[in-house]
């Protein structure tokens, strides 16, 4: 039974870090157009017991993405410098939907091997009692 919880531990590891990345992609993509915002990127790192690799994964931070911010020109803005220009956001829409949908189907892949391994644990469950 012991390897059916390792594979339950690492499922749920994989949802958890993967529903997280997509929270943070959700901020991302939120504040596509608030000036000076820079982009969050989840990093993560595998778990280790005893110095050994568990197959679990977890966040190993956030970074700021430090690719420059837009220039945007705008003198009308608040913001804007005395030549008109203000910085805006480095959230591109398309990288973020990419890593949306990346997320989900890790988060998906997971799901299914959680399902997989339920179902094999509870079929040989009933096995063991006949």
């Amino acid at each position: 039974m012991s390897d059916f919880s390792n594979s339950l531990q690492t499922a749920v590891s994989g949802m958890r870090a993967q529903s997280t990345r997509l929270r943070h992609v959700s901020e991302n993509i939120a504040n596509t157009d608030t000036p000076g915002y820079r982009r969050k990127v989840m990093n993560f790192e595998q778990v280790t017991k005893d110095g050994a690799k568990t197959g679990e994964v977890r966040s190993a931070g956030i970074s700021l993405d430090r690719t420059e911010l837009a220039r945007i020109f705008d003198p009308a803005h608040p913001m804007s410098n005395e030549d008109g220009y203000y910085d805006g956001s480095n959230v591109d829409l398309v990288v973020e939907i990419a890593d949306a949908r990346e997320a989900q189907r890790s988060y998906e892949a997971n799901l299914k091997m959680f399902e997989q391994t339920r179902k094999m644990s509870s079929k040989l469950l009933e096995l063991l009692r006949k």
